[in-house]
């Protein structure tokens, strides 16, 4: 399966925009662990993931093409 990668603030320094293909890996918790394993600074921060433009609030499955977006804590105002 491949998907891409898209990175915000502190998180884009250290992961840049990309597609990666996974084996053994079929879901956001997943995908969490692998990210984290592959880059250990990931495993320090707090962050969201969004998929398909869609905050991740809990595990939802993945699909060849998806869009991942890593982003760092943010509030509105």
């Amino acid at each position: 399966m491949e998907i891409e990668i898209i990175s915000f603030g502190k998180i884009a320094e250290f992961i840049p925009q990309q597609k990666i293909s996974l084996s053994n890996v079929s879901n956001t918790d997943e995908l969490k662990v692998y990210l984290e394993k592959d880059f250990p600074a990931l495993a320090d921060m707090k962050y969201k993931l969004a998929l398909n433009k869609n905050i991740v609030q809990s595990t939802l499955n993945l699909n060849n093409n998806d869009v991942i977006a890593i982003m760092p804590p943010f509030s509105g105002g």
